[in-house]
């Protein structure tokens, strides 16, 4: 029979005792480890991953109090407050032991014990023991990425009265139930401005869920949103809780909305209106309690007069409405974002006495940044990375100075309505890119979606 791994303490003072557990145990766990005394507890929780502590209530020749084991009791919880402790204890004992699973312990065993008995405590405490580890080891690994992802999003940045304005809002709904929709070109950074409106929250100590539904293929939305149960499709395998669940106590972020399609559309609305979500194969609904953040860059109201994005969940989800400004109408919030950007690269990249030359940040200024803050964090990144020595130069950007104002394809148009000029920049984008459809929404600062709509917009 193949052995548990898992470790054992046994501790009594009595070896008779300690030498009929060890021989019971050692059968069925990979290591038994007995002491006479608890004297050595701290040395033995530093240096072995013990699982389950079986301690005897009773040390000293004459005492029958229990004293003892409750103060090693305590002790034990006070140093590693996850851990197991079974209690050994004579017949007459037992209300001692009842006592200190009051205290702490998870249960007792009498001497002297039926092996069945016994074996069957141990194990239940071990199950235990296993769940809270793996309880102790993702609460961790939780930390950890939280802590990683706030240096990755960091302070909101950029000085201008733009944003110094629609962060005196942010401030306002933050601390609201209202659900927001935030609007933006591409690159803004709308994730981010989510990811400061939820830490401003009364939800903030609740998980943050990111749904990209510009990243989901249209078969996948309502399983990814809403859940399934196992055998609902051919692949349900088994029964999954969408990122409404997921996001009980906390925010759920539902980013590139405008690429939900029609048919979810209605059901999205009534699962916002009732806050209550049906997985795919199940008649039961499911009540959630999360903050309900939106974001789109795509033009929804002009959607909802087309027909294709529906008025009243428009209205649901716009309680308020926040719109990240383009770079190109703060500039001077460029350079904060330059520097913000390279303090993270160059710890990254372990280069901390990196600087950036006059000639180079001169050319950073002039630089229309069509891809927005998301273009100067890759920018700034490739010019850490190609930079030689302790100055990064104009070369290790990869970028030119912007064009003269003159040479901009509006003033080729002597006509100036919006929707042919819209027309003519997708036209220009898909000819200087071949044709090439990613390349070309890149240029544009849209998704392959948003481009794919225009191009069916004006037929082209």
């Amino acid at each position: 029979m193949a052995k548990t791994d898992a470790t054992i303490l046994i501790i009594d003072d009595d070896e008779d005792i300690l030498l009929s557990a060890k021989l019971l145990l050692k059968k069925h766990y990979s290591k038994v480890l007995i002491k006479d005394t608890p004297k050595e507890l701290n040395q033995l929780l530093s240096s072995e991953p013990i699982d389950v502590i079986v301690l005897d209530m009773n040390y000293r020749i004459g005492f029958n109090d229990g004293k003892e084991g409750m103060y090693w009791l305590r002790h034990i919880l006070d140093v590693r407050p996850e851990m197991v402790v079974i209690l050994m204890t004579a017949y007459g004992e037992v209300e001692l032991a009842v006592n200190a699973i009051k205290k702490g312990a998870f249960d007792f065993i009498l001497k002297p014990w039926t092996n069945e008995k016994f074996l069957a405590t141990i194990q239940a405490g071990l199950k235990l023991s296993k769940s809270r580890n793996k309880v102790t080891l993702l609460t961790g690994a939780k930390e950890v990425l939280e802590k990683d992802i706030d240096q990755k999003f960091g302070p909101i940045v950029g000085k201008s009265k733009e944003m110094m304005k629609l962060m005196e809002v942010v401030d306002k709904v933050s601390v609201t139930d209202a659900n927001i929709l935030i609007l933006g070109e591409n690159g803004t950074g709308k994730q981010h401005l989510a990811r400061e409106i939820h830490k401003r929250s009364h939800v903030k100590e609740g998980p943050f869920v990111h749904v990209d539904l510009g990243a989901l293929s249209e078969n996948l939305f309502e399983s990814e949103l809403f859940g399934h149960m196992k055998g609902s499709f051919t692949d349900a395998h088994e029964d999954k809780p969408g990122r409404f669940e997921l996001a009980e106590n906390g925010t759920l972020f539902l980013d590139e909305i405008g690429n939900l399609p029609y048919n979810l559309q209605s059901k999205l609305l009534t699962v916002l209106q009732d806050r209550k979500v049906s997985r795919i194969g199940e008649s039961l609904e499911r009540p959630f309690n999360a903050r309900l953040l939106f974001a789109t860059n795509a033009p929804l109201k002009e959607w909802v007069d087309e027909g294709k994005f529906r008025q009243d969940l428009m209205f649901r989800i716009n309680t308020v409405e926040l719109e990240i400004p383009p770079l190109r109408v703060r500039p001077e919030d460029i350079e904060e974002f330059v520097f913000h950007f390279l303090e993270i690269f160059k710890r990254k990249y372990h280069k901390s006495n990196l600087s950036i030359n006059k000639d180079a940040i001169d050319l950073l200024r002039e630089h229309s940044w069509p891809g927005n803050v998301r273009e100067i964090q890759h920018t700034i990144e490739r010019g850490v990375i190609m930079s030689d020595g302790h100055e990064i130069r104009i070369t290790d950007f990869n970028l030119s100075a912007a064009p003269p104002a003159a040479s901009s394809p509006v003033h080729e148009i002597e006509n100036l309505n919006i929707h042919e000029i819209e027309k003519m920049l997708v036209e220009k984008a898909l000819e200087k890119h071949d044709g090439n459809i990613s390349k070309a929404a890149k240029e544009l600062g849209l998704t392959r979606a948003a481009l794919y709509r225009r191009l069916e917009k004006f037929n082209l």
